[in-house]
């Protein structure tokens, strides 16, 4: 099979199993996991999606196209959650936004299957306010590290800071240069308190990482299967489009 260009709303091969997560305070949450097409995962990332009042989802670009590539292309196992109240064309999560409170629940509920599932290497991927949430409730004994993209530390106190540093965890944040909320220079100064956290510029992004999410996603590869990374740019297998997908103003 001639090798085909992946394209922004490419789908690849994957075991993809639609869930349904139980939380602590009785909701039920939409998920996904996709497995690689065939053989086990190396690693797994959980997906932690930005703000849901202002359009965050479990199909916000970055974590959409995660699932539609990596477990083909990386041997990446994605687990995506609706947070509570959250919408998507999955379905609706069981609940309200509770402003970074209730969502402890939800967390602890994905990491929770993820270990039940007996999901390897687990790292939090979240995406502005989904890093607060992984930097608050994500510190769990089965969780090897976390990755931040777009970091706001709008809920996440020093604290939680503090909590990371003691595990001595891997944490990486990935800093647009043009980020609405924290660019580099401050992140550096607002992570010294973890100092094991990495933090990566990325020149020219954004906070909604429009037209970059192919450099995100190396990125993310780079830190849970080196060898996997970069990304290549064809695929000489099965794939499908999925429907085009809107921008929204995700934080």
């Amino acid at each position: 099979m001639t090798a085909q260009r992946i394209r922004p709303n490419s789908v690849l091969p994957a075991r993809r199993e639609p869930l349904s997560l139980e939380t602590a305070d009785g909701l039920k949450l939409v998920a996904e996991l996709a497995l690689p097409p065939s053989g086990d995962a190396v690693a797994t990332m959980i997906c932690l999606h930005p703000l849901p009042t202002h359009g965050g989802m479990m199909d916000s670009q970055i974590f959409r196209k995660a699932a539609a590539r990596l477990p083909a292309l990386a041997e990446i196992a994605v687990l995506r959650l609706n947070t509570r109240g959250t919408a998507s064309v999955q379905g609706k999560s069981e609940g309200e936004f509770d402003d970074a409170q209730g969502e402890r629940y939800d967390v602890a509920s994905v990491i929770e299957y993820a270990e039940f599932a007996g999901l390897p290497q687990i790292w939090l991927v979240g995406w502005s306010f989904g890093t607060d949430l992984a930097l608050m409730y994500g510190n769990d004994p089965a969780v090897v590290g976390a990755i931040l993209l777009s970091p706001p530390l709008r809920y996440a106190q020093d604290s939680h800071l503090e909590h990371w540093r003691e595990s001595g965890k891997k944490l990486i944040a990935i800093v647009p240069e043009y980020d609405d909320y924290l660019r580099p220079a401050e992140a550096r100064d607002r992570f010294v308190a973890v100092p094991q956290c990495e933090v990566v510029d990325v020149a020219a992004g954004k906070h909604l990482w429009v037209g970059q999410s192919d450099k995100v996603l190396d990125l993310i590869v780079a830190k849970i299967n080196p060898a996997a990374a970069p990304l290549p740019a064809t695929w000489d297998g099965e794939m499908t489009l999925s429907a085009p997908q809107l921008v929204t103003d995700d934080t």
